[in-house]
This record gives structure tokens, sequence and C-alpha cells, in this order.
């Protein structure tokens, strides 16, 4: 087994995610994008008119994995507008995306970047990982 503790690390170290939502039609869709893990949760942020953003305004189910296929992270659950953050918690969110994005993507994104929309919440509902496939297969389920 795979203790959350590492998870958690993965999500805090990991560049790149990949976003599987679900289009209005029911085709689906998968793209890579940035995001931090902070306080429990996977913040992303996008303009509304992506086909991500349009996709979970109209279904919020959302499958988020990290690139590695040997390495592997998994969340499932709902993705929902985060709304305009707390002014503490904005400074907070704003200073990890600087921090995992700043140096190598010259991404600073200001406290009041989310004023008006466009950050996203995922709170897992089930997540699964493995270091070792199927040897360390396993399976986390949240509350709620």
């Amino acid at each position: 087994m795979v203790a959350w503790s590492w998870a958690v690390e993965q999500l805090e170290q990991a560049r790149n995610f990949w976003f599987s939502t679900t289009r209005p039609d029911g085709r689906p869709h998968a793209m890579p994008a940035w995001a931090v893990w902070l306080d429990g949760a996977l913040y992303f942020d996008g303009s509304p008119e992506t086909r991500r953003s349009r996709n979970l305004a109209a279904n919020p189910a959302i499958v988020v994995h990290l690139e590695s296929g040997d390495q592997v992270l998994i969340l499932e659950g709902e993705a929902l507008e985060a709304g305009r953050p707390e002014p503490a918690f904005a400074q907070r969110l704003a200073a990890a995306f600087e921090a995992k994005y700043g140096q190598s993507h010259d991404y600073h994104p200001d406290p009041t970047t989310w004023d008006n929309g466009g950050l996203w919440v995922v709170r897992p509902k089930v997540a699964f990982g493995w270091t070792e496939f199927p040897r360390a297969l396993t399976r986390w389920r949240f509350p709620g």
C-alpha cells in the first residue's frame, strides 16, 4: 500500500496535471494544465471560455492525474468554481502558484487575479495511486 503522505508529496511537486472532463454532448476531453495542492484541495485556474471550464460548468465531474504512468496518482471528484477567495487565502494561493511556476514559466498571479472568477477547486472523493503495479495499488476514499 502507498501512504497518503506520498500522494500529497506528488501533488505538491507535480508541474503538469491532466484534467479529464466531459463535453455537454458526452464526448470526453483531456487537457494538461497547472495546479497547486493547498489545504487538502487542488486549485487550478483558467478562462471561462476554455473547453475545460465550459465542460465543468455543465458537468462538474472530473478526473485529474499526473504525468507518470509508473508513479501514478489519479483523483476523481467534482471541480467547483471556487469563487472569490478570502484575501488571506488569495495571498497563499498566489504565493503557491508563483513558487511552483514563477521562475520556470514567469507566472506571477496577483492575489486579486481570481476576484472575477476563473478559479476552480477539486476536493477528491476517491484517489488511486501506485508506485509498483499491481503490488502497491492503493485506493483512498474521502468523506463528502
